[in-house]
């Protein structure tokens, strides 16, 4: 075994977190084999979010479906309003056509392999390599925003992600151990969650910190070097939150493909990452007395959403597409947080009893 991963899992039997979703090194010494499912379903969730948000999720979703095959047999509809508030809603419409391939085409048995599994939907590069190392000890290369960060400073790699993915893959790679790959997969993510970090790392206390090239240059935090991003853009757009007399709120589901697809939403207008929609109450789903709420803002991944608020207290009526919720059962529905922002903003205490 390379130095490196060495001193890395002698360090992560000693100081790795404890999470729900892992086997530690005192479990497996006992026997315990991590479980594919618990794995696959924390690695899907923690794209692009933190531990913290995860962990009350990941119980959730074990609690209402502690098999792949019950996930597999769900309502979608149900997954979708358990993931919300999660974000990336494409990776819940994923997880639910995974689980059912994964129990229709596999019997419910994850494949053990690196190939096997990225041929599962929604599974990529990255979650492929993890699942592989973490539940089956295959020695594949796990490469997640930590990971860049410990190698491009263990190694000084000079050129700007993204451009550098394959040099990082490619070092990763060389200092995954044969044994134990699954473990140095986690070390590494932990090394980079809790002291490899992106401000003020604490190398002193850091076990590969007599390998570190950029701690020998004395500038740990100019890596990883990253090419300058586009500004940006702002979209804007309106929300009309429709208030029957019991309390009832007018909801729609948006279409299953595209933009948070398949979550429910007030009717708003047509706004999408790359055009405004109307930001007016004249582009309100029906006649009413829409009033003005103000401005809710929220931030996507390639673009800043800015969202007009209106609100009109209405008797019940068919609306294409729509049904009435009433405000008790609102909490329960697959709201993403952009509309429970603009819901909250018509209706301030509405999600504080859910």
């Amino acid at each position: 075994m390379n130095v490196i991963a060495q001193k890395l899992l002698d360090w992560y039997d000693r100081h790795h977190r404890v999470l729900p979703w892992r086997i530690g090194p005192g479990d497996k010494a006992r026997g315990i084999r991590p479980d594919p499912y618990h794995v696959w379903l924390s690695e899907i969730m923690l794209q692009q979010t933190t531990v913290q948000a995860v962990k009350p999720y990941f119980a959730k979703f074990l609690e209402r479906w502690p098999r792949v095959g019950d996930l597999a047999s769900a309502e979608t509809d149900s997954v979708m309003a358990a993931w919300a508030g999660l974000g990336y809603y494409a990776r819940a419409r994923n997880l639910k056509k995974c689980a059912e391939t994964l129990a229709s085409a596999h019997g419910g048995t994850f494949p053990d392999t690196f190939a096997g599994l990225k041929a599962l939907p929604g599974i990529g590069d990255y979650t492929a390599a993890a699942i592989a190392a973490i539940a089956f000890d295959r020695a594949e290369p796990v490469v997640d925003g930590n990971v860049e960060r410990v190698v491009t400073r263990l190694f000084c790699i000079e050129t700007p992600l993204p451009a550098a993915k394959p040099d990082i893959r490619e070092k990763t790679a060389e200092i995954t151990p044969e044994t134990r790959p699954g473990d140095f997969a986690q070390a590494m993510m932990d090394l980079g969650a809790t002291i490899c970090t992106p401000k003020r790392p604490a190398c002193a206390l850091c076990p590969l910190n007599g390998e570190c090239g950029a701690l020998k240059a004395d500038d740990p935090e100019r890596f990883p070097l990253k090419a300058k991003k586009a500004d940006r853009p702002v979209r804007r757009g309106a929300a009309f939150v429709a208030i029957a007399p019991d309390g009832a709120i007018l909801l729609k589901t948006r279409p299953a493909t595209g933009l948070l697809g398949g979550m429910d939403e007030v009717p708003t207008t047509a706004w999408n990452s790359r055009r405004d929609g109307e930001t007016g109450k004249a582009a309100a789903p029906f006649a009413a007395s829409w009033l003005p709420c103000g401005e809710v803002i929220h931030v996507f991944t390639h673009f800043e959403l800015r969202l007009s608020v209106f609100r009109a207290a209405t008797p019940r009526r068919n609306v294409e597409g729509g049904r009435w919720v009433a405000s008790r059962d609102i909490g329960d529905q697959a709201l993403p947080s952009v509309m429970k922002k603009a819901i909250t903003q018509a209706i301030p205490d509405i999600f504080k009893a859910q």
